[in-house]
């Protein structure tokens, strides 16, 4: 949704202030990369709720609604048991919750892999019923003539190489992909295939850094590290890993808060009042007058 709106505060105390806003498009990400250089990064975030969006928005250029919801909102194993479902409630949340960021959505594992059209169906969807800007999908070679197929289609695509979460079960676990010449070599070859078939831009998932670096050279348009490496065009976390929601994180995460603790801490001190019957006070109470 790249139209200039207001925000309607009547109906939820999560709204902001009214104020006239546009949206980030698609085109104005795509045109960050220049003659192959990016002077001014892209910053993406994962959300998966409304006010998690209006949290983030003002700092992002872009928000993925990553199938890593799974994980962090569902608890499941993998993103692999994700439905289209999930997906799009958690869509719609974010776009409801952001005015300057353009929202992407992910394509779930077994939505997408059989045909160009059957990835048409699913993204058409996701589009219809979230109003997000563009959808996010796995694969290299293998999926460039479905990326082909959407972007001609007008469906902006972003696509994801290297360590692809969604082929857990191929692959083997989570670790750095391209440590031997041959993969390395497969990389770059997906992430150019991706950048020829249309991709707007293209998520690289923990790869050697050398990798990283390689790719972001040889493809004109923007990429985005997730362990990859600082001279990626844009990075991306997930922002439970960020904010330190998670005892354990991948190597590549930076915690840059600790609000796990945060939130222990307020739950001990509101369940100690509640047995000493100090909460609530006659501030939180409703007296007659």
């Amino acid at each position: 949704m790249s139209t200039t709106f207001q925000l309607d505060t009547a109906t939820s105390r999560a709204n902001p202030t009214p104020a006239p806003v546009k949206r980030l498009t698609i085109p104005a990400i795509r045109r960050r990369k220049k003659n192959g250089t990016t002077d001014q990064p892209i910053v993406m975030l994962t959300a998966y709720t409304a006010r998690q969006a209006q949290l983030l928005d003002e700092h992002c250029d872009l928000l993925l609604v990553g199938d890593s919801l799974g994980q962090v909102i569902y608890g499941l194993p993998s993103s692999v048991p994700v439905t289209l479902d999930m997906m799009i409630a958690h869509g719609a949340a974010v776009v409801r919750g952001s005015w300057h960021a353009a929202v992407l959505v992910d394509l779930p594992f077994g939505t997408y892999e059989a045909s160009p059209a059957q990835a048409f169906q699913t993204s058409a969807r996701i589009l219809k019923e979230t109003g997000c800007a563009g959808v996010k999908l796995e694969g290299g070679e293998a999926m460039a003539e479905t990326v082909r197929f959407l972007t001609q289609r007008g469906i902006p695509v972003m696509g994801h190489v290297g360590l692809t979460p969604q082929a857990v079960n191929q692959l083997g676990g989570y670790g750095a992909r391209g440590r031997d010449a041959a993969e390395a070599e497969k990389i770059i070859a997906d992430a150019r295939a991706l950048d020829e078939a249309g991709a707007f831009s293209i998520v690289v998932e923990g790869v050697v850094e050398p990798i990283a670096i390689a790719m972001t050279e040889a493809v004109s348009c923007p990429v985005i590290g997730i362990g990859g490496s600082a001279r990626c065009d844009g990075q991306v976390l997930v922002t439970e890993d960020m904010v330190g929601m998670f005892e354990r994180v991948p190597r590549f995460v930076k915690r840059y808060a600790d609000v796990a603790s945060v939130i222990s801490q307020a739950a001990a001190d509101y369940a100690a009042e509640v047995k000493d019957r100090s909460f609530p006070g006659i501030e939180q109470t409703y007296q007659p007058k």
